[in-house]
């Protein structure tokens, strides 16, 4: 079998050096990070071609690592991607959602909306917080349950970023384990 590859997929105006998606850039082998032509006014065609195009890339399953407006790519492409396109991502963690249609989104997403309602053809975990300032914790499960993935909600963490004090977030990686544990068991009995 071959090893997984792991993909960053950051949000608005991307992870920066003391993000924890940067920490786990490092220390998850082989791992990348998504490219876009800019982080600052996404532009959510832009987006969505660099995740096909580097997926095409990667000879590897993958599992997507996905934070804020980074989720929302994600479950955009995979609604309009193609089953041979979708086929290669074997899990995906999306972490704090940006809700792109709440009230006083900022403009620069607004582009992302909507934001795609249709069950995730492969597995994924959905973590969300009680404080987070982009989506409330009802409106993250509401969204977990439309893609039909399982959500955790955590007790004020806030946006679960640099800003919120995540710089490592270490408590992170039992979510990622929990979630690999999940899909390699779904692997087996299938």
């Amino acid at each position: 079998m071959r090893p997984i590859h792991y993909l960053i997929l950051p949000g608005w105006q991307g992870s920066a050096a003391d993000h924890w998606q940067s920490h786990w850039q490092t220390h998850l082998q082989p791992a990348s990070r998504l490219s876009v032509a800019s982080w600052d006014a996404p532009d959510p065609a832009d987006w969505q071609q660099a995740l096909s195009a580097h997926l095409v890339q990667l000879d590897a399953p993958v599992v997507l690592i996905a934070h804020s407006l980074g989720c929302v790519n994600l479950v955009n492409w995979a609604a309009q991607a193609s089953p041979i396109q979708r086929a290669q991502i074997q899990a995906a963690l999306l972490v704090a959602p940006a809700d792109v249609e709440r009230p006083n989104c900022p403009a620069a997403l607004l582009p992302f909306a909507p934001i795609a309602r249709q069950p995730l053809p492969f597995p994924a975990l959905v973590i969300g917080s009680t404080n987070d300032p982009a989506a409330s914790a009802a409106r993250v499960n509401a969204l977990a349950h439309a893609w039909q993935a399982p959500c955790l909600i955590l007790e004020q963490v806030g946006h679960i970023n640099s800003a919120s004090g995540h710089h490592r977030w270490e408590q992170g990686w039992q979510y990622l384990d929990q979630l690999l544990t999940t899909t390699q068991m779904k692997v087996q009995e299938a």
